[in-house]
């Protein structure tokens, strides 16, 4: 079989799948500030500022559509200068400090830079954006100044602003609703009316439909404040003099500190790895929007500030020892829009598990599937296997036992409509022309091929999705035998059971030296080295002399870039370590690997991970790791090669530091010894200690510090309450 050349390997424009997203600029060359309260989001420049065109995304979201997509300051007519910008540790608030330039009039000097200092607070919070602009002069005498706000809001579709051409729009109206007032709105093509209003506090000098302006005069050392708020479904009037802003920053920061308490603090001997953690679990509840159904982590921003099943279920399993609650809202969030009915148009069948939510008006239109899309492979089983895991790890009965006949429904489905031919492996089709390609977490068109370079037809049966399902049955059968439904268990225990036996003889190829990619939809195998095979790790369904295998082959150089693992080996026939899925590095896939190592005991090989994306987070703005990264091979003195549309925040992404922490201490939980696990525990040489507080199992806690001493790890426990017993295993 011949190998295609490096031209004839790259896909047609059409490869890229329909819900490709072009760059035509990249956001990290700006480094934007992010900000998410429920279903809001922001995505400014350093300066706070919303510019149109200058920054790819930019602009303030609510439920799909951007509400706001200009916001800029300026003063006298100039853009202030830039000292510094940050966001809160916390993710709370976005500061930056801002000052005049250099103002001439008729060529004479009028007001040296650097004398008006402009510190900009911008926060979100119930469904508005809030920001304080407090002014103080610092020159010897008085100045005035020109402040002004422009604004507009062009209410796209958040599809639009990833590429998608539409045919048609709905209308757009403005109005200045008074002194301090603006209310800028949009009936769409379905008659749905959205309105964005911007209150102002003091009223402006001047007001219209395009920017308020103040006249500010300050004496020397005078100081003044603005407060501006814009809000969908506009609550009550604005308070005067900033106690609303006040109101609700508190209000903001008490609701992430609440949040985030539910969660194991970690404390360790590094400084930067402390920062990656608290930007890790600052990220998550950031990204955290409270249902009806409990915490729900949102996939991603700017493009997935959304749920999504697949997303959602692994950021769950990556969090579940430090705070199960999230776990328990996904399970009950997916259960609650399972799919009741088939619907070919929403890639939905009876059991299926959500792919994605949306709430645009090309969803709502259907022209995008995603209003309540199915499209997603994995989801379902993930689902199982995140109630099983769940169970496991809280001994829950209440909560499992109302989510059984959720449960019991995709069972149905990854045995009925999962697998269509009855050959015992789950596989996906797209029911509808425009739907996604691929549905497994790797879902762009040219993720999936065989070794010549083309691309797999469908039906495509995918090799983690098969090691899901495996481990799903297990962890599921364990939950019906304490729920006393004990046929079910025995039968769920076989069925995996025979599942593995089917698995290991189709999916391994001694002549790959590895699981393949995928059957394609003539049982074909896909020959490619993948981390798919990684993934497979995660579940316990291989051997372990083919676990070894996998392990040793991960850690070579055509995986290991020095940062992370890739998701093709290179030398594959469409490894690009700047594509989306062949051959970049995801932190997530990473974090799932190193847990499916840590099961079999690769502990070096966990270490290796851990260390490189470590590295990676080091190297980052704000310590953050990134949905993904190209996977060029790290050389010294260089950090890595971002990847120009990556999501950051992305929830997966921050899980990762807290599954990785897990995969090397080995940590797992034992509900019925009532114990906490600490199998083979290792430290990689960045962490010299570790201490865990209030880690917890059922009502009770230990704290525990944990001392690496070469290749060994000490563990002391500092508090505990209850009968809690810590097991180490060595």
């Amino acid at each position: 079989m011949s190998v295609l050349s490096q031209q004839d390997r790259q896909p047609d424009p059409a490869d890229t799948g329909s819900y490709y997203i072009p760059a035509t600029s990249a956001p990290l060359e700006q480094s934007p500030r992010t900000l998410k309260h429920g279903d809001a989001f922001g995505l400014f420049d350093q300066h706070g500022d919303i510019i149109p065109g200058e920054l790819h995304g930019g602009g303030l979201y609510h439920r799909d559509t951007r509400i706001l997509s200009e916001w800029r300051l300026l003063l006298d007519g100039h853009r202030p200068l830039l000292l510094s910008s940050t966001i809160r540790e916390n993710n709370s608030a976005l500061t930056a400090d801002l000052t005049n330039p250099d103002f001439y009039r008729d060529g004479v000097l009028q007001q040296p830079r650097d004398t008006l200092h402009i510190v900009r607070t911008i926060y979100l919070w119930d469904n508005g954006c809030h920001q304080r602009l407090a002014l103080r002069n610092f020159s010897d005498r008085a100045h005035c100044n020109r402040v002004q706000l422009r604004f507009d809001a062009d209410f796209v579709d958040i599809f639009e602003v990833r590429g998608h051409r539409r045919q048609q729009c709905g209308r757009h109206a403005v109005r200045v609703a008074g002194s301090g007032c603006v209310e800028l709105s949009y009936i769409a093509c379905d008659g749905h009316r959205q309105a964005t209003r911007i209150e102002f506090d003091p009223p402006p000098t001047r007001l219209d439909e395009q920017a308020a302006e103040w006249e500010v005069c300050l004496q020397p050392g005078q100081h003044c404040t603005l407060f501006s708020r814009i809000a969908v479904d506009p609550p009550a009037a604005l308070e005067k003099q900033g106690r609303g802003f006040l109101t609700g920053l508190r209000a903001s920061r008490t609701a992430l500190r609440k949040s985030s308490a539910r969660a194991t603090a970690i404390v360790t001997s590094n400084e930067i790895f402390n920062e990656v953690l608290r930007r890790s679990v600052a990220d998550l509840y950031m990204l955290m929007t409270d249902t009806e159904h409990g915490p729900y982590p949102y996939a991603g921003v700017p493009w997935y500030s959304t749920p999504f099943g697949r997303d959602g279920i692994i950021t769950a399993l990556q969090m579940l020892w430090v705070d199960p609650q999230v776990a328990k809202g996904v399970l009950n969030f997916l259960a609650h829009t399972q799919a009741q009915r088939d619907d070919p148009a929403a890639d939905a069948q009876v059991g299926k598990i959500l792919h994605e939510m949306r709430h645009g008006e090309m969803a709502r239109c259907g022209e995008v599937p995603f209003e309540r899309y199915y499209g997603s492979v994995d989801a379902t089983p993930l689902f199982v296997l995140l109630a099983g895991r769940y169970y496991d790890r809280t001994g829950d009965r209440a909560t499992l036992e109302a989510l059984w006949p959720n449960i019991e429904a995709a069972l149905a489905w990854i045995d009925g409509a999962g697998d269509p031919d009855g050959d015992g492996f789950v596989e996906y089709q797209s029911q509808r022309p425009d739907g996604l390609v691929n549905q497994g977490w790797k879902d762009s068109a040219d993720a999936v091929f065989h070794a010549d370079g083309n691309l797999a037809k469908g039906p495509i049966a995918l090799v983690e999705v098969q090691a899901y399902v495996y481990a799903a049955k297990l962890a599921i059968s364990r939950v019906a035998r304490a729920l006393g439904l004990h046929p079910d268990a025995t039968r769920l225990q076989r069925e995996a059971e025979q599942l593995k036996e089917r698995f290991e003889k189709t999916f391994w190829s001694d002549g790959l030296g590895s699981y393949v990619l995928a059957l394609d939809g003539d049982k074909q195998p896909c020959l490619v080295r993948s981390s798919n095979a990684g993934q497979v790790l995660l579940s316990g369904i291989a051997s372990p002399e083919r676990a070894r295998v996998v392990a040793d082959d991960l850690i070579s150089r055509r995986f290991f870039s020095g940062w992370g693992i890739r998701t093709i080996a290179s030398g594959e026939a469409r490894y690009n370590p700047m594509s989306y899925h062949n051959g970049s590095v995801w932190p997530h896939d990473n974090a799932l690997i190193a847990l499916g190592l840590s099961r079999y005991g690769h502990t070096d090989a966990v270490e290796q991970v851990f260390e490189g994306l470590f590295l990676v987070a080091s190297f980052m703005d704000l310590r953050r790791l990134p949905e993904l990264f190209c996977g060029f091979r790290r050389k010294p003195g260089q950090g890595p090669t971002a990847y120009p549309v990556a999501c950051s925040p992305q929830a997966w992404a921050a899980a990762a530091p807290l599954a990785l922490l897990q995969a090397s201490l080995g940590l797992r939980f034992d509900i019925d010894a009532h114990a906490i696990v600490l199998q083979h525990p290792r430290l990689p040489e960045f962490l010299d200690e570790v201490r865990l507080h209030k880690l917890r199992l059922g009502d009770d806690f230990v704290d525990l510090l944990l001392r690496r001493h070469h290749d060994d790890v000490a563990v002391n426990v500092l508090r505990r309450s209850g009968s809690l017993v810590v097991d180490i295993r060595v």
